[in-house]
């Protein structure tokens, strides 16, 4: 993408990634295209100003920003969309462990209760699952001020517990997880430390509930990869992803990612430098991971953590996509009219009765699959509050519906009554379902005219894992050919891009969920469960051509 040339503490940065001289993640690359293009798609702009005095503090550091602390700061803490309203006011960093985060928000956070910033009263916490963790970037910013404290006994007060700016009366804190003895206060900034060790949202809703009783609110989350999955980490990082590859609006999020692109990097040592945007700075750090690397090789078991924390790749995540965000938006593929009245499977979800439903038909077209489907969400469903998908907009475009509150669960009657319905519109001849859910759909199914005689040997073909083996290299080849369309659908792109190839014995792949609460994947599922059921499905799209030159026999 061409833009115009941005200020050099955003643009220096931008060009060493695109310079090759270091090896950077795809993530980092995804990156640069969305500043570049808010920049030159929106009217924003960098207090310069602001930006030169905050930069200045650095002379109170014991050392100097990189070019990527640079960066993150700018689009952070001094660019704005208009006058007084921050672009980026919240900040996701995941950076292998050496790289300097912690470095990075003690100053973010000194500059922010300095008198640089006006705001007053724009008090600071910083939380963490553990004191000692919570402490860090604190405890960093009061040696700052020990260390120049003839300088700085004017501006600022300090102690053990807390730090307070004397003319703005800007506190800093430190926080932990007890968040039941913690109400969310008045602060400008809250700051989440190591936040793949948050199992739940508990403390983050209670501290960002005090957020907006100032100007400028903002959130800086800094973390390595961890352990605990489907947690929040999983979450803001998959919607991450999202932001960068532009499957999902930003809402004021910079996401800064820095890990390895594959497991199998790890054996190149100069991939390091995608986990860590400051190894190639550090020599003595780079010793120091490639004797972790020796240890590793070794036994990856018991150092294990060298590829979560330094790679940012935890060991044994097999969670791989189905295939690439660019094949999934190649799906917004418009059905041909011809569709009308023809053959086709039917494909079921069923997973639990208060959670999500899917329903949908499969048709083959010309060598095309095309993917007709429809989802029920239980209003009552727990997951709900996880979820940051525009469920109610998309319900708005006909592609989902809630049940509301009378409704204890999805009952089974309504898929099946949604597939009748459907029936006497296109000629359905099987229905593919989960074996393990047909005890719950075979009455309702029986009901519309599904054949459920015999466990449904007839009409209804009942899915196992072993036949999602057999079908997972054929929906893969046709998602990488562009042959699986399902209009513009959303809620369909959003069910894929959740999913997972999970590998099975013997060299076989199934599917899963890359996190099993917030991120759905009953359509993705349902359209499985038809393609397992596509066996016998006819291309309604070839023409037999006719031989007309027919010999005539008269009896």
């Amino acid at each position: 993408m061409k833009c115009k040339k941005l200020i050099p503490e955003i643009q220096n940065y931008i060009d060493l990634v695109r310079s090759g001289t270091i090896e950077v993640c795809k993530e980092q690359l995804q990156l640069m295209d969305f500043v570049e293009e808010h920049f030159e798609e929106e009217n924003l702009f960098v207090d310069e100003t602001q930006l030169h005095k905050y930069l200045d503090l650095q002379k109170y550091f014991p050392f100097k920003l990189y070019e990527w602390e640079v960066f993150c700061f700018v689009l952070h803490n001094c660019t704005y969309k208009k006058i007084g309203i921050l672009r980026f006011p919240d900040l996701f960093i995941l950076v292998g462990r050496g790289a300097g985060k912690n470095g990075y928000l003690s100053f973010e956070d000194f500059c922010l209760i300095s008198d640089v910033n006006t705001i007053k009263d724009y008090n600071i916490s910083i939380c963490a699952n553990s004191e000692e963790q919570a402490r860090t970037s604190f405890d960093d910013v009061y040696n700052v001020l020990e260390a120049n404290e003839a300088k700085l006994k004017s501006h600022f007060k300090w102690n053990k517990e807390v730090i307070k700016n004397l003319r703005t009366g800007s506190e800093l804190k430190f926080r932990t997880s007890n968040f039941k003895t913690k109400d969310g206060g008045r602060e400008g900034k809250i700051d989440f430390d190591e936040v793949h060790g948050y199992e739940n949202y508990k403390v983050i809703n209670v501290f960002k509930t005090g957020l907006g009783k100032k100007a400028n609110p903002r959130m800086t989350f800094i973390t390595t990869n961890g352990d605990v999955r489907g947690g929040v980490l999983d979450d803001m990082l998959a919607s991450a992803l999202n932001i960068l590859k532009g499957a999902e609006d930003d809402n004021g999020t910079l996401a800064f990612i820095c890990r390895l692109d594959s497991e199998k990097e790890v054996d190149i040592p100069l991939m390091w430098d995608k986990a860590n945007p400051t190894l190639h700075y550090n020599e003595e750090l780079r010793i120091q991971i490639h004797k972790e690397y020796v240890d590793y090789k070794k036994d990856s078991i018991n150092n294990s953590a060298f590829m979560t924390k330094r790679m940012n790749i935890p060991k044994g995540d097999k969670d791989v996509e189905v295939t690439d965000w660019e094949n999934i938006l190649a799906t917004n593929q418009e059905f041909p009219p011809e569709l009308e009245g023809v053959t086709c499977v039917a494909g079921i979800d069923y997973a639990k009765t208060t959670d999500f439903v899917c329903a949908g038909l499969l048709f083959l077209y010309k060598d095309k699959y095309y993917w007709k489907s429809h989802t029920w969400i239980c209003s009552k469903c727990k997951d709900l509050g996880r979820i940051k998908a525009p469920l109610k907009e998309w319900e708005e475009k006909g592609l989902l519906t809630f049940l509301d509150e009378k409704y204890v669960e999805v009952s089974p009657s309504i898929p099946a009554e949604w597939l009748a319905e459907q029936g006497k519109l296109y000629n359905i001849t099987t229905l593919g379902m989960d074996n393990y859910r047909y005890t719950l759909l075979a009455k309702a199914l029986r009901e519309v005219g599904f054949d459920t005689d015999k466990g449904g040997v007839n009409n209804i073909k009942l899915t196992r894992p072993s036949n999602q083996m057999l079908m997972s290299p054929v929906i893969n080849s046709l998602f990488a050919n562009h042959n699986i369309a399902w209009s513009n659908n959303p809620l369909m792109r959003w069910y894929t891009n959740n999913t997972c190839i999970k590998p099975e014995p013997h060299d076989n792949t199934s599917y899963g969920k890359i996190e099993p609460k917030s991120r759905k994947t009953d359509g993705f599922m349902a359209m499985v469960s038809a393609f397992c059921a596509s066996e016998n499905l006819e291309d309604s799209g070839l023409v037999v051509p006719i031989d007309l030159n027919l010999d005539c026999y008269t009896y």
